[in-house]
């Protein structure tokens, strides 16, 4: 439990923070109670029983948590009862807020649209939307007096609607009233937070950090209150006992008067703020941060602690009457020795130490002081151990590999040089550094598994990276160096560091000249290592001394010749290279380039000698018809010239 004084306001933080030293225990209020992530919505139910913390907005329509519904970011609602998952639906723009009209059964939701979307609860259909004249709204809430529906819109203004006639009633321009003469406004300010209070009072937050109170008779606000910080406004709450206004934006909570505007009390967590929420009719305040612990605080000030927690009343009148608990704001343990190095062993048993177990607490501001008249270059060594660590964290940064991957080893190497001189670039030009692949768990496989190997010898590689070969030639001899550096079990060394960036950019910026002249120096020794394998199967095929085999004719099949089974079974045995080329040679495969740089295969399928018989007996009978057709034309004209010759 830690406790803050402001004005002499009295905080008591019950959730982080160390314990006085008079306070021997720890107390935790709740127990895991924490997020997996972090919390940006917190709310108590009306009846004061339950405390619900979203990473979503949502909205409890009971008074226990048996009729609760939630807005996620993909568009979905959620409806859920006290057993759990009720219904869901969807509505058409992405919500941001949502408020329920309890005379209507309406639920009004607003977002990235100049529409109000309204689902009846009771019909169980969509209704009419109410059309604003903004291009986006954020926040929206309905006033429980009168029901007036106010929503907030990215241009700074706030638009009034009455749910009854579902028509505008009021526009209120925000923007331009919340720019005073002490303000500095960079930017349009947009409405961030919106609240109700009463029949007539409603309290605006924007997103350059100004809250405005306005009378809902008046178009001009009644105050205007800066919080100095320039962050948008989360959430803001009324405290009707004492006439405050409680308005948070990521960094502090501030609750001043809201008939003067005077500070009453702040309250700044260690962590960035989401949402508040304060407990009804108590002085309990719960906030929703950027971490999985949520914050408890209790000011009793502003009112009883509650019933289940009645306990707290008790603890802190406790700890005010002894005035001098309040004094430790902070404290550092000290041994005697470190009493003695520091000169102050005749402050033992004074009031500036406590004694503690094997030392004494004593006050931390007083430390410091007698620290630093101690050691007045104190801060030079803190300053040197800072930029140490800044250091280490940028060296930590970097890729460390004391051993290289078992596959693909010289592109491991080469991804390690060119995440050095990204790095390096980073610090000329303060560029943001990207993930590496090595790093990736993604890519862990392609340095894992074998056939992922990259095979530097293939035909595809050797002609898309004709100018790789000088640069992998130094990677190679860095990469026996290293092999080398391993064999040794000198793995604390750091590794050998390569040739400067400006040395391997100029010897790779060749001109294109240089880069033709290459290409067909590799398709050169392409065309070599081809024709030597070509005359090694050829060695190998005369040399080959045929045996005696058998073969089975299978059932179906005809026999036509050891020749052909010979030469199908050789054929299959080739690589489907070799086969290609067979049947370029034959005629029933050729080969043509596309315009796009691609290749384009045309198979000719070959035909049995039953089909060819079969074409051979069709080509006679069609030569036979043609034949017979010649001659009954002869027979007819030889006939017509007869009857007119008679």
């Amino acid at each position: 439990m830690q406790v803050s004084s402001l004005n002499e306001v009295k905080i008591y933080s019950l959730s982080c923070g160390k314990s006085l030293p008079e306070v021997r225990r720890r107390i935790e209020l709740i127990q895991d109670f924490e997020m997996p992530t972090v919390c940006t919505t917190i709310k108590v139910s009306k009846d004061g029983q339950y405390i619900l913390a979203t990473v979503v907005t949502f909205e409890i329509l009971s008074d226990d948590y048996s009729k609760i519904v939630f807005l996620h970011n993909d568009r979905y609602i959620e409806f859920h009862s006290q057993s759990g998952f009720y219904y869901k639906t969807r509505i058409p723009k992405f919500g941001r807020d949502f408020s329920y009209h309890y005379p209507s059964c309406d639920l009004y939701f607003v977002g990235a649209s100049s529409e109000v979307y309204r689902l009846n609860l009771e019909q169980g259909r969509y209704l009419n939307p109410l059309q604003t004249d903004a291009a986006e709204n954020n926040v929206c809430d309905i006033n429980s007096v009168h029901g007036l529906f106010a929503t907030g819109t990215i241009e700074g203004r706030v638009e009034c609607w009455d749910p009854r006639t579902r028509n505008r009633v009021g526009l209120l321009d925000c923007a331009l009233n919340s720019v005073t003469a002490d303000s500095e406004i960079n930017s349009l300010p947009t409405i961030s937070a919106l609240k109700f209070n009463g029949a007539l009072t409603m309290a605006v937050g924007t997103s350059t950090g100004q809250v405005l109170l306005y009378d809902l008779r008046s178009d001009k606000p009644l105050l205007v209150k800066d919080h100095q910080y320039g962050l948008p406004i989360k959430s803001v709450h009324f405290q009707d006992s004492l006439d405050l206004i409680l308005s948070a934006d990521s960094r502090i909570i501030k609750m001043w008067n809201k008939n003067s505007g005077k500070i009453f009390t702040s309250l700044e967590p260690e962590h960035d703020l989401n949402d508040v929420c304060l407990y009804p009719n108590s002085g309990m305040l719960l906030t929703a941060n950027e971490t999985p612990k949520m914050g408890i605080y209790y000011i009793p000030v502003l009112g009883p602690a509650p019933r289940w927690c009645s306990f707290l009343d008790n603890l802190t009148e406790e700890l005010e009457e002894n005035p001098e608990s309040t004094v430790y704001d902070d404290y550092k343990f000290v041994t005697k020795k470190d009493l003695e190095n520091l000169g102050l062993t005749h402050l033992i048993g004074s009031p500036f130490l406590r004694a503690y177990m094997h030392g004494f607490f004593m006050d931390i501001r007083l430390y410091h002081k007698v620290k630093l008249m101690v050691n007045p270059f104190a801060y030079e060594e803190y300053r040197k151990d800072k930029i140490r660590q800044k250091i280490e964290e940028t060296r930590a940064q970097r890729v460390q590999l004391k051993k290289l991957p078992k596959v693909n080893k010289e592109l491991a190497l080469k991804l390690i040089e060119e995440e050095e001189e990204k790095q390096k670039s980073a610090w000329k030009k303060k560029v943001k550094s990207l993930p590496n692949i090595l790093t990736d768990d993604r890519f862990k496989v392609m340095f894992e598994n074998p056939d992922f190997q990259v095979d530097e010898e293939s035909e595809e590689f050797r002609l898309l990276n004709p100018l790789v070969s000088k640069i992998s030639e130094k990677r190679k001899k860095k990469l026996r160096l290293l092999e080398q550096q391993e064999h040794r079990e000198k793995e604390e060394e750091e590794e050998p560091e390569g040739r400067p960036s400006d040395a391997e950019s100029s010897e790779s910026s060749d001109d294109e000249k240089a880069w033709v002249e290459e290409v067909r120096k590799q398709r050169r020794l392409l065309q070599q290592e081809e024709k030597v394998k070509r005359q090694e199967r050829l060695k190998e095929d005369q040399q080959t001394v045929l045996k005696p085999q058998f073969y089975e004719i299978k059932a179906g099949e005809e026999f036509r010749s050891f020749k052909d089974s010979a030469t199908k079974q050789k054929l299959m045995n080739k690589t489907l290279e070799d086969r290609l080329k067979i049947e370029a040679k034959n005629g029933t495969l050729s080969v043509s380039d596309t315009t796009v740089g691609s290749k384009q295969l045309t198979f000719t399928l070959k035909r049995s000698e039953q089909q060819k018989k079969q074409q051979e007996a069709e080509k006679l009978h069609q030569q036979e018809r043609k034949r017979l057709r010649r001659s009954a034309g002869h027979l007819k004209s030889r006939h017509r010239r007869g009857r007119s010759f008679h």
